[in-house]
């Protein structure tokens, strides 16, 4: 499957806007191009609807909004994730900016915008972001022993839950982003700790921990796999 394809309607974009006018023309662009567009007014609402529908495949965020600000839930969303975010907002002052495209966005959009350039960039971010290997509902079913509620931070290893820290779900989501294939220890130091000199001995760590969890045998584990030297790789689906 080619995320971005106009013709694949299993791409889930979710919008947050206060601001009805923009949410609804968001929406029509989007959904000309056949993607499942799922929308919120508020931050709250958005966690409420993630909960609810599963993580999208990328999220549009405004900034300004009343109760929970965009950056506010940028740093919810990075708890449990790390969903694709484009940043869709009035403010252009620099400072705001960098900081956004340095902690969570993928791309950063001023408004007024022009409907087809939003598309395009959309397309641009689903591309180089990848598709999410599994299928992304609110509980993800990966075999028979494993699942993963990635909202409320949980796996479920047959019947026991097992509760993540978010630096375990955010490496988890990512693996599982790119399930086949052998993500690089420098691409997850990058995408989890974007603000720290971090290095591949606190990778290992939280690797490791993350196996006691999930693994039925933590030392000959079935999920994650190391690709000495390179990174790691996630179980691939059986289809795949």
């Amino acid at each position: 499957m080619l995320i971005g394809n106009a013709e694949d309607t299993t791409v889930k974009i979710l919008i947050v806007d206060d601001n009805i006018s923009i949410l609804r023309a968001v929406e029509t662009s989007l959904q000309r191009e056949a993607y499942v567009v799922h929308t919120a007014v508020s931050g709250e609402e958005a966690l409420s609807v993630i909960s609810r529908t599963g993580l999208p495949h990328l999220a549009i965020i405004d900034l300004n909004m009343p109760g929970m600000d965009g950056f506010e839930l940028c740093e919810a969303i990075h708890q449990f994730s790390d969903l694709p975010i484009i940043m869709l907002t009035a403010i252009d002052d620099e400072e705001t900016v960098v900081f956004g495209l340095d902690r969570y966005a993928e791309d950063y959009i001023v408004k007024p915008f022009r409907a087809a350039e939003l598309v395009a960039r959309v397309r641009r971010v689903l591309r180089r972001m990848g598709d999410f290997a599994y299928t992304l509902e609110p509980i993800i079913k990966v075999d028979e022993n494993l699942q993963v509620d990635f909202p409320n931070r949980k796996a479920f290893v047959g019947e026991r839950p097992v509760q993540l820290t978010p630096t375990e779900a955010k490496l988890l989501y990512i693996l599982m982003r790119n399930a086949g294939r052998t993500v690089t220890n420098g691409f997850l130091l990058r995408r989890v700790w974007p603000m720290d000199d971090a290095f591949e001995d606190r990778l290992h760590t939280h690797i490791y921990r993350l196996r006691r969890k999930i693994e039925l045998s933590p030392k000959e584990p079935h999920y994650i796999i190391s690709d000495w030297g390179t990174g790691y790789s996630f179980l691939a689906q059986p289809e795949a």
